[in-house]
């Protein structure tokens, strides 16, 4: 997650992610094309052995819901996707599938404690 605003984005951070974030875009076209992993990847690809599916925790928001254009409904409590931008004043957050405009935190947000 990336927090943004006038003190805390730097081009460099916000150029970095971006650059990653469509080079995955690219390479799920190749692969959706048919394109093989082997035509993509670099000769140097690191081999990863005794290698296992694991999960890890990502930040995301949870909160009451209005006028979510998947989740009907007033209030509804929802969970969203990945994280991957806010504001530093906390009234905007973007995750990985829409913008938010953020209300009231709750009493406990744990962002700054």
């Amino acid at each position: 997650m990336l927090l943004f605003g006038r003190e805390t984005l730097t081009d460099e951070m916000f150029t970095f992610q971006t650059a990653r974030l469509l080079a995955l875009a690219d390479d799920m076209e190749r692969v959706r094309r048919g394109v093989p992993p082997e035509a993509m990847a670099d000769e140097e690809a690191p081999i990863l052995d005794r290698w296992i599916l694991a999960q890890r925790a990502v930040p995301c928001l949870a909160g009451l819901s209005t006028g979510h254009p998947l989740l009907f409904g007033e209030g509804r409590l929802i969970g969203t996707s990945d994280l991957w931008l806010l504001s530093e004043d906390r009234t905007w957050a973007r995750t990985l599938s829409r913008w938010y405009r953020l209300g009231r935190p709750a009493e406990q947000a744990g962002l700054d404690s």
